[in-house]
C-alpha cells in the first residue's frame, strides 16, 4: 500500500485560523504517565487520543517535537493513558504545566508493569510503546492495549478552549 501522496495545495489559512477551527472539536482529555529508570514518574495532558484498532487493541495520541517529554515516551517501552473525569480539571491543569512535579499531589496506583494509574479515571489504558511515527511538528504513538479498567461517570471535555463535562451528554 502505497502511504504518500502529492503534497497539498496551497492553503487559504494561517496557523490561527487553524487551531481555532480545530477547537470546536471537543475531546476528552487525558493525562499519559510513564515510568523512569530511575524509579521517578512522568506525565502529560493530552487530548489527542483515539482508538485504531481492535484487533490487535491498539490506541494512538500525539506529542510535540519540541515537548521536553519526547525522549522518555519514545524510549519507554510502556505508558498509561488516563482519561480523565469531570471532577479532575485540576489534574487535567497540573499536568499541562512545567514546574512541580504533579505526581507529589496526585493519588496513583502501579499497574502490573509498575506505572501510574490515576485513581478517579474514568478508564484506562496500559500500554506497550508498539510504533512511533513522525508526522508534521508532532510524534504519534500507537500503544498496543495490555491492560485496561472502566469505571463509568462523566469524562471531562475540552472544547474551544475551555473545560467541560458529558454530564450533559
Amino acid at each position: 500500500m502505497n502511504t504518500s501522496s502529492p503534497r497539498a495545495t496551497e492553503r487559504g489559512f494561517d496557523s490561527a485560523h487553524f487551531r481555532q477551527a480545530l477547537s470546536q472539536f471537543a475531546t476528552g482529555v487525558t493525562v499519559i504517565t510513564t515510568r523512569l529508570a530511575d524509579g521517578s514518574f512522568r506525565g502529560l495532558t493530552a487530548s489527542s487520543f483515539n482508538s485504531v484498532s481492535l484487533d490487535p487493541p491498539l490506541v494512538l495520541w500525539s506529542l510535540s517535537n519540541g515537548a521536553n517529554s519526547l525522549p522518555i515516551f519514545t524510549g519507554n517501552s510502556h505508558y498509561v493513558i488516563n482519561v480523565l473525569a469531570a471532577g479532575q480539571e485540576d489534574l487535567a491543569r497540573r499536568f499541562s504545566r512545567r514546574g512541580e512535579d504533579p505526581f507529589l499531589t496526585a493519588d496513583y496506583a502501579l499497574s502490573r508493569t509498575g506505572q501510574p494509574i490515576l485513581k478517579g479515571a474514568v478508564a484506562w489504558f496500559e500500554c506497550h510503546n508498539r510504533s512511533r511515527y513522525p508526522e508534521g511538528d508532532h510524534v504519534i504513538f500507537v500503544g498496543e492495549v495490555e491492560d485496561c479498567a472502566v469505571h463509568a461517570q462523566p469524562a471531562l471535555l475540552f472544547h474551544s478552549g475551555k473545560f467541560g463535562t458529558t454530564a450533559s451528554c
